[in-house]
């Protein structure tokens, strides 16, 4: 008896460590699936972030916002390379310590970690220690990962994650953060070409006016607030002739005069911009096209009668003046929010480029 009673309780034994082992197994799948759904959520959150009508530099401050509430992270910093120069991005780091932050690249102990792109993770095994590129502090952090970013095999920055606690990482789950790190990433590769159209913003010299990139890029931020508005495309029809019969400087006071006229008659609210050339663009924003045509005509009308002087040197050395006046043409679109900009400026384009110079309608596309 005393054996067949040894001989149950071997496979009670045995099954209760084969359920165990199920349970665990089980335990195992649910943390794995929620890790997913968790990194699903994040990354959804990224996508909203990118989405937002913001500039570059707010939306990596939101996905910077993201990663220290999701995954409950001490310090976190993203510092990008923009092929001149160490910019930091986002961070929550007194400012104070971010210079520290953005030479990170010439610690040594970093170097290697950016040549072979690989994470590195260091900690302090003692109170009176500190951490090798930590300059003028003790108490801030004890512990940090160092994750060094690329686009296409190409070096762009790197995100380090700091903790006031030794061995704060030691079983943190690198596969997560290898996730979040190629999320930030695919989040700066998104925004490349947002960031480019935003530095490349230039201001006239002659009007004073920003460049056509404007409108595609902070002047869209401030455009969508709105659902709908009212672009405006016009062109000096005559400034060529200006320049070719009379001169250069002639066209250039046109131009002077003209842009400032039309920013003395509209809002401060609008935007205006110089878009090539003889060309303008103003927007209207949250504005019907109805609500605009009348304050056009009015304003066309006072352009035209600007009078800008030429002095004509006849052979006698008699200086006769002659006044050279603007000509104008208007042509107007709405703009949808969330659309793109650059077709409704294209389409304005093209139509004015192919009227006749004697066109003088305000028109609708």
């Amino acid at each position: 008896m005393e054996l067949i009673g040894i001989i149950v309780l071997v496979f009670i034994i045995i099954a209760l460590l084969m359920y165990n082992i199920s349970i665990h197994k089980k335990v195992q799948t649910f943390s794995n699936i929620n890790q997913k759904i968790n990194s699903l959520n994040v990354l959804q959150d990224f996508m909203n972030a990118i989405g937002q009508n913001n500039s570059v530099d707010e939306k990596l401050r939101n996905i910077n916002d993201i990663l220290l509430e999701k995954y409950n992270i001490k310090y976190s910093s993203i510092v990008v390379f923009n092929g001149a120069e160490y910019i930091l991005k986002a961070t929550n780091v007194d400012e104070k310590h971010w210079e520290t932050l953005k030479n990170l690249h010439t610690e040594e102990i970093f170097k290697n970690s950016i040549a072979t792109a690989t994470n590195k993770y260091i900690t302090i095994e003692k109170e009176t220690e500190r951490l090798p590129y930590q300059k003028m502090e003790f108490a801030r952090a004890k512990s940090a990962m160092f994750l060094p970013l690329y686009i296409d095999n190409v070096y762009i920055g790197y995100w380090i994650i700091e903790s006031g606690q030794m061995h704060a990482f030691d079983n943190l789950d690198t596969t997560i953060i290898d996730v979040i790190k190629e999320n930030i990433v695919s989040v700066l590769k998104t925004v490349t070409y947002q960031n480019t159209i935003e530095n490349i913003v230039r201001k006239d010299k002659f009007t004073g006016l920003l460049s056509a990139e404007y409108l595609y890029g902070k002047g869209k931020h401030a455009i969508d607030k709105y659902t709908t508005s009212t672009v405006c495309m016009f062109r000096i029809t005559n400034l060529e002739e200006i320049n070719e019969n009379y001169s250069r400087k002639t066209g250039n006071e046109t131009l002077i005069k003209v842009s400032n006229l039309v920013k003395s008659s509209i809002s401060s609210d609008y935007i205006f911009v110089r878009y090539m050339g003889p060309k303008f663009v103003i927007i209207f924003s949250g504005v019907e096209p109805e609500a605009v045509v009348e304050f056009l005509k009015d304003m066309k009308h006072n352009l035209e009668e600007i009078q800008i002087p030429y002095e004509l040197q006849k052979k006698t050395k008699n200086k006769k003046e002659i006044m050279v006046s603007p000509k104008l043409n208007f042509v107007l679109s709405t703009y949808y929010k969330g659309t793109g900009m650059e077709g409704v400026t294209k389409k304005l384009e093209d139509y004015i480029d192919k009227s006749s110079k004697e066109e003088s309608k305000i028109n609708y596309i």
